[in-house]
C-alpha cells in the first residue's frame, strides 16, 4: 500500500472491525503502525521488528505477545520491550482506548525503562562483578540483559575475536553474497559498550579458570575477578587434515575475519571447491554461487542434510542449488590436493581455485575441563543454566541442558538459542530463578528459499510432509512414538510461529 494511502490510525477504527488476536496496518503521525487487539484489549505498537525489520502485522499475537514472522522474535504488546531475541531493541508503542464502538490511538508512549534490581532476589545476593567469557550471541545478549534488569556492577566481556559481537548468521549469507558491508555486520555500534559500562576486551585468550579463587587468567597475564561468571565460548570449525593440501589454500567459516579472508580469495578465483554439506557449507555454496563462482560440493552424505532434515528434504535442497548451477559430488571425500587439483576418493578429480571447509563445529570445552566444571558433551547446566559450580553459568554451544520440550538433554548449536540462553543466564546470575524453558529454532537460507526450524529431533521414526516440497511451500514433521519433536517450515510463517506457540504451551501445561 503506498504510504499515503495508509490508514491513519489516530482517526478511530471500529470494534467490530478487528477480531481478537487480528491486526491492522496503519499510521500514526507518520510512522508505520499496527493496531492489535487482544481479547477486550487493544494495542497500538509499531510495524517493524527491531532485528531484520520485518512487517510484524505478518506475524502472530500469542497472549499479550507479538511473534516476528522472519526469525520469531518476541515483543510485548503492553511495552513494546524485546523480550525474547534475537531482538533487542523496543518497538515504538502508543496507548490505545476504546470509546464507545470504535478505538482511537492516543500518545506515544516512552520506552521501557531500565529497572531498579534489588540487592537479593529470592534470598541471592546480587554479585559484585560479573565476567562474560565469549563475545558471541549469548555473551552480548547477556550483557544486554544485565544491564537491561538494572545491574550496574563491573561487567566484563572476554571476546578472543578482533572484533566486537557481530552478526554471525550472516558470515555465510549476504556478507558472503557481497549484500553486507562490515559496517551492517555490528550488532551494536561502539558507543553501547561505553553507554553501558561493558568492559569489552578484543583479541583476549583465557588461559585457565580458577573457580574456587573467584579469577580469570588471561594469556597476557591479566586477571579479571567475578563474583558471577558466564562461559560462553561457543564452539570452533572442525578441523580436517588433507594430503598435499597447504594452509593458504585451505579456508574455514567460523569467524569475522574468516569471512574477510574467503571474500579476498573469491575476488580472484573463478572457481571453489566446498566440503561438507552442513548448513554453513550449503550457505558458502550458496553465497559464492551467487556472485559467479563455480562451486563444487564434496561430501560423504548420500544427501545434503540427511542427518539433520532427512532424505526428502535434502534432496529437495540439492535439486535446489543444481538448478544454480552447484555441482554435487556426494558418498565422497578428499583424498589429496595437488595445486588447484583435488582427487576424490572414488579417484575423480576436478579442479578449484580455493577450498572451503564446513564439516561441522565442536564446543569449545577446554576452560570448562580445566575448572573442573561436570561435562556431558558439553557443559552440563541445570534448568537455570547454571554449571556443577555455584555462580558459574553457561549458555550457547558449550550448553548441554534438559530441554523440557523433548525430555532429553541436548546441545544446539544455532543463534537464537544462543542469545536466548544468555537473556536467562543474565536474570537468573542476578537471582531471578527464570527456567530455561525456550523451544529451540533456527533458520538456514539457500537463495531465495528460506527454512525455518522449531523444536529439535535427533532422532525420528517418521517423517510426515505436509504440502509439496518441490513447490517449497510446506511443513516437515519429525516424529517419535506418535509426538512432533520438530518441524520444518518453507513459505510458512505463521505456521512456524504457531508450532513454536503450540510446543510453549505443552511445556507449560
Amino acid at each position: 500500500m503506498a504510504e499515503e494511502n495508509k490508514r491513519d490510525l489516530r482517526q478511530g477504527f471500529f470494534v467490530r472491525d478487528l477480531a481478537d488476536g487480528a491486526m491492522a496496518s496503519g499510521q500514526i503521525d507518520g510512522e508505520d503502525a499496527i493496531l492489535v487487539r487482544r481479547g477486550d484489549e487493544f494495542f497500538a505498537v509499531g510495524a517493524n521488528c527491531t532485528h531484520y525489520h520485518a512487517e510484524l502485522s505478518q506475524g502472530l499475537v500469542v497472549g499479550d505477545t507479538l511473534r516476528c514472522p522472519l526469525h520469531h522474535a518476541c515483543f510485548s504488546l503492553r511495552s513494546g520491550e524485546a523480550l525474547h531475541a534475537p531482538a533487542f531493541d523496543p518497538i515504538p508503542h502508543w496507548r490505545a482506548e476504546a470509546v464507545g464502538d470504535q478505538v482511537f490511538v492516543r500518545e506515544k508512549l516512552a520506552s521501557p525503562n531500565r529497572k531498579q534490581v534489588a540487592n537479593s532476589t529470592a534470598g541471592h545476593d546480587v554479585p559484585a562483578s560479573v565476567v562474560i567469557i565469549g563475545g558471541g550471541a549469548a555473551g552480548l545478549s547477556a550483557a544486554e540483559m544485565l544491564r537491561r534488569q538494572g545491574y550496574d556492577g563491573p561487567l566484563a566481556m572476554i571476546s578472543a575475536d578482533d572484533w566486537p559481537p557481530y552478526d554471525r548468521p550472516n558470515l555465510s549469507k549476504d556478507f558472503l553474497a557481497g549484500n553486507a558491508p562490515d559496517e551492517w555486520m555490528r550488532l551494536r555500534l561502539p558507543e553501547f559498550y561505553d553507554e553501558q559500562k561493558i568492559d569489552l576486551i578484543l583479541n583476549a585468550r583465557v588461559a585457565s579458570l580458577d573457580i574456587s579463587g573467584k579469577r580469570v587468567h588471561l594469556e597476557n597475564g591479566k586477571k579479571y575477578g567475578f563474583e558471577a561468571l558466564l562461559i560462553a565460548t561457543g564452539s570452533e570449525a572442525v578441523r580436517l587434515k588433507i594430503e598435499g593440501a597447504t594452509d593458504s589454500q585451505i579456508s574455514y567459516l567460523r569467524t569475522f575475519a574468516d569471512a574477510r579472508a574467503i571474500v579476498a580469495k573469491a575476488k580472484s578465483a573463478r572457481s571453489v571447491a566446498v566440503v561438507g554439506a552442513s548448513f554453513i557449507g550449503l550457505e558458502v555454496a550458496a553465497s559464492l554461487r551467487t556472485i559467479g563462482l563455480a562451486v563444487s560440493v564434496i561430501a560423504p552424505e548420500s544427501q545434503p542434510l540427511e542427518r539433520v532434515m532427512g532424505p526428502e528434504v535434502g534432496d529437495m535442497i540439492r535439486g535446489l542449488h543444481e538448478a544454480h548451477g552447484v555441482a554435487f559430488h556426494l558418498g565422497e571425500t578428499v583424498s589429496n590436493i595437488n595445486g588447484t587439483t583435488l582427487t576424490l576418493s572414488g579417484g575423480a578429480k576436478l579442479e578449484a581455485d580455493f577450498v572451503v571447509l564446513g564439516v561441522g563445529v565442536r564446543p569449545s570445552l577446554a576452560l570448562a575441563e580445566q575448572a573442573g566444571l561436570a561435562i556431558d558433551r558439553g557443559i552440563a547446566v541445570n534448568e537455570y543454566l547454571e554449571t556443577s559450580a555455584p555462580g558459574v553459568f553457561a549458555a550457547g554451544d558449550v550448553a548441554r541442558w534438559l530441554a523440557p520440550h523433548s525430555g532429553e538433554r541436548i546441545r544446539v548449536e544455532h543463534w537464537v538459542v544462543a542469545e536466548r540462553q544468555g537473556q536467562v543466564a543474565a536474570k537468573n546470575i542476578l537471582g531471578y530463578g527464570e527456567r530455561f524453558d525456550a523451544v529451540p529454532f533456527f533458520w538456514s537460507q539457500h537463495y531465495d528459499v528460506a527454512i525455518n526450524y522449531v523444536g529439535h529431533a535427533e532422532q525420528w521414526d517418521s517423517v510426515e510432509i505436509d504440502g509439496d516440497l518441490s513447490a517449497r511451500n510446506c511443513a516437515v514433521a519429525y516424529k517419535r512414538a506418535g509426538r512432533t519433536l520438530a518441524v520444518a517450515t518453507i513459505s510458512r510463517d505463521i505456521e512456524s510461529l504457531q508450532t513454536e506457540a503450540e510446543m510453549e504451551a505443552r511445556i507449560r501445561m
